[in-house]
């Protein structure tokens, strides 16, 4: 409940909040901020927002999305001051996208599959007007992380036939990489093993990929998890002992990572 009875539950009391923080009389911090200084907090509640959705917790997805929906409002108020665009473009623009690209439910045209409204989504977008790009993999945003970014790059080129037979030629791809770190680190070319790091991950991300069930991004949040939770543990268990962090030994914290591991901490 808004008590400021100036500004209601409304879209445009949003946008006013905004435009007041960004006013003369306003809030410096907001005032002095960019499209380009606002990226990662944009960023930040977004990755907030997915985990309320991991949580299952309404009421952290409902303030978790306003959130997200406060940063869309200060971009377009910053826009609207440069006179490029306003909240009400931004509004109009996806309405109209909506709809354009949902002729089976807003037109005549019919389809009978979630597959096939992909098609018709595809199809749309190429009449849109949006210039030919030179390659293939530029519709790949470039701010997504590297493990998302790895994965689409590899499903655009596989859709041309570029990919692997089967997960054992991956594996042997794996494998080759490794080795190649493996000399690089032996003989010291410090640049080279960076690459060749690069490129071993790149080739795990493939393996992924290729099994189609689940992508490189979630498994490694899952193992990001577990390894959160089996610290956890290390830290709980040390602080039963009265052994603080700093104290305790690499042997200590060895026995106690290998009990979570037996309890199946995860």
């Amino acid at each position: 409940m808004v008590e400021n009875n100036k500004y209601d539950s409304t879209a445009d009391s949003l946008v006013r909040v905004m435009q007041r923080l960004r006013s003369p009389g306003g809030c410096p911090w907001d005032r002095k901020q960019t499209h380009e200084s606002l990226k990662q907090y944009l960023s930040e509640e977004c990755a907030e927002l997915l985990d309320a959705v991991d949580d299952g917790d309404p009421k952290a997805i409902c303030e978790e999305l306003g959130d997200v929906l406060m940063n869309v409002v200060f971009h377009c108020v910053i826009a609207e001051e440069n006179s490029h665009f306003d909240f009400e473009d931004v509004l109009e623009a996806i309405i109209d996208k909506m709809i354009r690209r949902h002729p089976h439910v807003f037109g005549d045209a019919r389809v009978d599959s979630a597959e096939e409204v992909k098609v018709v989504w595809d199809e749309i977008k190429k009449t849109e007007g949006k210039p030919e790009p030179e390659s293939i993999l530029d519709n790949v945003p470039r701010n997504l992380s590297a493990l998302l970014s790895s994965r689409a790059v590899q499903k655009k080129a596989a859709k041309c036939g570029f990919d692997w037979e089967c997960s054992e030629q991956i594996i042997s791809k794996i494998e080759e990489e490794l080795d190649e770190l493996k000399e690089a680190i032996a003989a010291g070319r410090e640049e080279e093993v960076d690459e060749e790091i690069g490129d071993l991950l790149f080739s795990v991300v493939n393996l992924s990929r290729f099994r189609k069930r689940r992508n490189a991004e979630d498994l490694l949040n899952d193992t990001v998890c577990k390894f959160r939770k089996r610290f956890g543990y290390i830290e709980k268990q040390l602080k039963d002992k009265n052994i603080s962090l700093k104290e305790a030994t690499l042997a200590q914290m060895d026995v106690l990572w290998n009990e979570a591991k037996d309890k199946n901490v995860c």
